[in-house]
């Protein structure tokens, strides 16, 4: 791993190491922001966003939507990465490639050369939506990093260990940040606190969360 601890010109850190192998990028999407969230807008046109239900009935706070080979849906029969949206029977969209090549540099600069992703979960949280702490281990392999991206009104993200009841920290995310967990760390828990009400000047009263896998 490389040193992951580079200052910026304004002498204030740029990267905050959360972990062995699990890296906050500060402000790294900021500048191809509008390139993302116009590209963001197009998936949603295609498929659009809905609150799936969870195995046990639980309709999730959080709306989501896919884009890449396969997306990761949830409903009475289970967690899963489907090549098909349920609700139209269509393919997902296709992964945009400012995101793909945000994803790719992400990873590089926490350590993850060679990242290529084929599924892009996005997460739309509204004031009070939140997730609960779990871990990504639907993809086939874990040799591969998450990459998550956070657009719009900060939240507090849960990052604990290899087990449920280890000790979380809870990490303020804003606009722009980018969070990458790998490595040892690969399956940690993770979750977001209720989201507080807010409005920011480009996403507006809501949270947009990028989560970049490797699913396939």
């Amino acid at each position: 791993m490389r040193d992951l601890f580079d200052d910026r010109a304004d002498g204030q850190t740029r990267n905050e190491s959360l972990g062995v192998g699990a890296v906050l990028l500060r402000g790294f999407c900021v500048d191809v922001e509008e390139e993302v969230l116009a590209a963001l807008r197009q998936v949603a046109d295609a498929a659009p966003f809905r609150r799936m239900t969870t195995p046990g009935g639980y309709i999730m706070s959080a709306a989501m939507t896919n884009c890449g080979s396969a997306g990761w849906v949830t409903d009475r029969a289970g967690y899963r990465y489907d090549a098909k949206d349920p609700e139209s029977g269509k393919r997902w969209p296709a992964m945009p490639p400012v995101f793909l090549d945000l994803a790719m540099r992400a990873a590089a600069e926490a350590g993850f050369e060679g990242f290529l992703p084929d599924a892009c979960l996005i997460n739309r949280y509204e004031p009070g939506a939140k997730l609960s702490l779990h871990q990504d281990k639907d993809e086939r392999a874990f040799d591969s990093p998450i990459v998550s991206v956070s657009l719009g009104l900060p939240a507090t993200f849960l990052f604990g260990g290899l087990r449920r009841r280890d000790p979380q920290q809870r990490v303020p995310l804003r606009h722009g940040d980018i969070a990458v967990w790998g490595g040892p760390s690969r399956l940690a828990y993770h979750g977001v606190m209720p989201l507080k009400d807010g409005e920011h000047p480009t996403v507006g009263r809501r949270r947009l969360n990028l989560t970049l896998r490797k699913a396939l």
